[in-house]
């Protein structure tokens, strides 16, 4: 733990000091609508250039406002989850990756695969279809009604798909909508295996390179027992471009980081100061 952050702290310095050329706060035009695959949580309609690899690493940390948060330093002590990633631009329009997660849930030892195509894009109109299959490595529990008593290897994998749609209605705004579908093969007896979600994505840029990121996913089909025992994700944060690098610092009630975590798992209420400081630091390399 103490060494991931060290050698985030460290990429992020040597950008600071080394990319300050880079460093332009001028508010000019951007054609882009986002300028990373993700934003808070969620994917956007971007994706990696052909033959771009790029090495992410995502971080949660633990509530900053509850009762006893002063305890952890306002969270900082704890460690949510965290996602090692490499993902890579296969083809024009289309992106691979796959990323390995500490696991926020139930479902610990987290292995991820993702594919997602850019299906159009204009100046003012762009979309894209995602795809993310999610596997637990984790030990199997040894009672049968325990939720990670993996009677069978497919009990340890969920999916989800999603279409996703943005738009530009002024030069420095973009929006975005999110429709998807996301099952489980697992779940809590009260529960059901299959879920529709609508998310909904802004991004304002503030200055040539830094934006303004505001994220909402909503359940559409809840059992009764999500309704008693879980939450819709919300997130907001700051995105900071230098040359090379993309960093991410966001608050956000949800502790997982990929959708068949953060979508499903989520209990924590802003409400109730049971929100988090997270990061994201990208690098991109030319193949």
């Amino acid at each position: 733990m103490k060494g991931v952050f060290s050698l985030c702290c460290l990429v992020f310095f040597n950008s600071f000091l080394f990319g300050q050329d880079d460093w332009d706060f001028e508010n000019t035009s951007n054609t882009d609508f986002f300028i990373d695959t993700r934003a808070v949580n969620g994917h956007t309609s971007e994706v990696l250039e052909s033959n771009e690899l790029e090495f992410r690493i995502t971080h949660r940390f633990g509530e900053i406002a509850t009762l006893e948060s002063y305890r952890t330093l306002f969270g900082l002590d704890n460690s949510s989850d965290i996602r090692i990633a490499l993902e890579y631009g296969l083809f024009k329009n289309m992106m691979i990756g796959m990323g390995r997660s500490k696991g926020a849930g139930p479902f610990l030892e987290v292995w991820d695969g993702l594919v997602k195509y850019k299906l159009y894009s204009s100046n003012k109109l762009s979309a894209a279809i995602h795809s993310t299959s999610l596997f637990t490595s984790m030990k199997r529990d040894t009672l049968p009604s325990s939720l990670i008593y993996f009677e069978k290897v497919a009990h340890r994998f969920n999916y989800n798909t999603s279409l996703i749609v943005a738009f530009k209605p002024i030069q420095n705004l973009s929006l975005q909508g999110t429709i998807g579908f996301l099952h489980q093969n697992k779940v809590h007896l009260d529960d059901q295996n299959s879920n529709l979600f609508l998310g909904a994505t802004s991004r304002y840029k503030l200055f040539k390179k830094i934006s303004l990121l505001v994220e909402y996913y909503h359940i559409l089909n809840p059992s009764n027992y999500r309704l008693d025992n879980y939450a819709n994700p919300f997130g907001i944060g700051i995105e900071i471009k230098t040359y090379g690098h993309i960093f991410q610092l966001n608050l956000m009630n949800s502790r997982g980081i990929v959708e068949g975590q953060y979508m499903p798992f989520t209990r924590a209420k802003w409400s109730e100061g049971e929100f988090r400081f997270g990061f994201t630091i990208a690098r991109k390399f030319e193949l």
